[in-house]
């Protein structure tokens, strides 16, 4: 029986890159995405994650659009965004049949969270704001949630600042909600930016998805523009997570405990990770992964779309 998933992102190439993945593996069951404001604004990433399901013949998932700011103050950058004005690196996309579902993002996920006979896992691969609404409004629908699976938070330097990575800077309001005090006992894993900036596709990657077809030739495009400035490789962070549910065998946990600075100094959305947390909660932290055969399994799932859609 495929599991049951639902994720909660910000399109963004590499939530592209999630999203495709997802729809590529009979293993999962997708129930519902849900938006989130982060890499673009809410129109813009609800018209992205729709589009990315259109594109991969799934224009059947409904999308319900989640929080457009983080919970307390909303983040200035003078950074210009690595996902172009669009979110996607400007490529066209399908337009997607019908309108997003009318709840949002929080309400839509209690409700189908509680509808489902069968555990429902949820990535989070944006910013953890609609997560965090979802754990205060309806904590006891939250707790039956089988898995939570984030993108996010690093142990080392960040990639926002020198301190924080994106997601959790974006939100440290929402992440320690999550992940630091989330009052439902829910299973977490993290996937932190130590192993995903790492587990990226180099020329040769790119060059077998361009030619896989309609779909892998677009996701290629959208990539090529993500790599500007990033190194050798392309980096594809939020799909990595999906990974680490489908092939937790090529992963390294530790179970660690996970403080988020919300503070108002430099180290804001910085994420202390405790790898020696003693007893009580915790959460797994990915601290390795096989990157090559990471690779090589997201490569093998979202080229097969051409070859099905």
């Amino acid at each position: 029986m495929a599991r049951a998933v639902m994720i909660d992102c910000d399109p963004g190439i590499d939530d592209m890159m999630a999203l495709l993945t997802i729809c590529a593996s009979p293993e999962l069951d997708l129930r519902g995405v849900t938006t989130v404001g982060g890499n673009v604004g809410i129109e813009l990433t609800t018209r992205n994650a729709r589009s990315v399901l259109a594109l991969a013949g799934r224009g059947d998932v409904p999308v319900a659009a989640g929080a457009a700011r983080s919970l307390v103050r909303v983040p200035v950058t003078e950074k210009k965004g690595a996902h172009g004005d669009d979110g996607l690196g400007g490529i066209t996309l399908p337009e997607a049949p019908g309108a997003p579902d009318p709840r949002p993002a929080a309400e839509f996920l209690a409700a189908t969270v509680a509808a489902s006979a069968e555990p429902v896992t949820l990535f989070a691969v944006g910013p953890l704001t609609d997560v965090a609404l979802f754990y205060a409004m309806y904590p006891q629908v939250a707790a039956r949630l089988e898995r939570l699976v984030v993108m996010g938070g690093s142990i080392g330097e960040g990639n926002m600042t020198p301190a924080a990575e994106f997601n959790v800077w974006f939100d440290p309001e929402a992440a320690h909600r999550v992940l630091t005090d989330p009052g439902v006992p829910v299973p977490t894993t993290l996937v932190p930016l130590d192993v995903t900036r790492r587990t990226g596709l180099g020329d040769a990657d790119l060059a077998a998805l361009a030619g896989s077809g309609r779909i892998g030739g677009l996701t290629a495009r959208a990539l090529g523009g993500y790599r500007h400035g990033l190194g050798a490789v392309t980096p594809v962070h939020d799909a990595v997570a999906v990974l680490a549910l489908l092939h937790p065998e090529l992963m390294t946990t530790r179970p660690a405990r996970i403080q988020v600075d919300a503070g108002d100094g430099p180290s804001r959305g910085n994420t202390v990770i405790d790898l020696h947390p003693g007893t009580g909660p915790t959460v797994d932290v990915v601290v390795d992964a096989d990157h090559r055969a990471v690779v090589d399994a997201l490569l093998d799932r979202v080229t097969s779309l051409d070859r099905r859609v």
